[in-house]
């Protein structure tokens, strides 16, 4: 299991996005240099977890709970033959590009150690947007990726350090529960009937995701 790169994003106005100001940060490319990785601070007031990365609309997204984005590698190259076009890494707007690592299939609350230094805890799967669609350029994209169910983790940072291309990823904890990445998505967009099952991941969960899941049980008994 490796880190096949480290990917940053810079601010860049484009045309698709849902935001008024018309600026992205989904737009991540690869970088040759080793990476600082910290907790950003809160949801709405920090942004990303990898310095010189850039989170532009912080009410949805950065933050602890999102402070770090993985994809693999190898679901890359699954739509890469499903749409008959290369993707790069990053093409998904994601900071860390793996290889070796089951990213949708990781639990909640698992810890992966990059390099000697960094580790991370995976909360939640990603959420695809509007903006998400008008990067890749694909109709019906946001549909047909959450019908995939493989949306990749995001991380928040336990220890902070510095990461590069190359560097071994290991896991150094992984849960007692069963609630994965893959199970918390479906329970989170098309299946909402699963919103119980993720309780046994307690706080390691995203906090919106523990809370909708509470919500839900509450309102089933009421």
């Amino acid at each position: 299991m490796k880190l096949l790169s480290v990917n940053l994003g810079r601010p860049l106005p484009v045309s698709y996005t849902e935001q008024p100001d018309g600026v992205t940060g989904i737009d991540k490319r690869p970088v040759d240099t080793a990476v600082r990785v910290a907790a950003p601070g809160p949801k709405g007031l920090g942004a990303s977890g990898l310095a010189g990365d850039a989170v532009c609309h912080t009410r949805h997204h950065g933050g602890d709970d999102q402070a770090v984005y993985a994809f693999a590698r190898e679901d890359l190259d699954g739509w890469e033959r499903e749409l008959g076009r290369t993707l790069g890494n990053g093409a998904f707007g994601e900071n860390l590009t793996t290889a070796g690592v089951d990213v949708s299939g990781a639990l909640i609350g698992e810890r992966w150690r990059v390099g000697s230094q960094v580790v991370l805890e995976v909360t939640s799967g990603r959420i695809p947007c509007r903006t998400f669609q008008g990067h890749l350029g694909e109709r019906g994209w946001v549909r047909r990726f959450t019908r995939k169910g493989a949306p990749g983790a995001y991380l928040r940072v336990i220890d902070p350090g510095e990461i590069r291309t190359g560097d071994p990823i290991e896991i150094v904890h992984r849960p007692e529960h069963e609630v994965t990445v893959a199970l918390q998505f479906r329970a989170v967009t098309t299946e909402r009937e699963l919103l119980p099952r993720l309780l046994p991941a307690g706080t390691a969960l995203h906090p919106e995701s523990l809370a909708a899941a509470r919500k839900y049980v509450a309102d089933a008994s009421s």
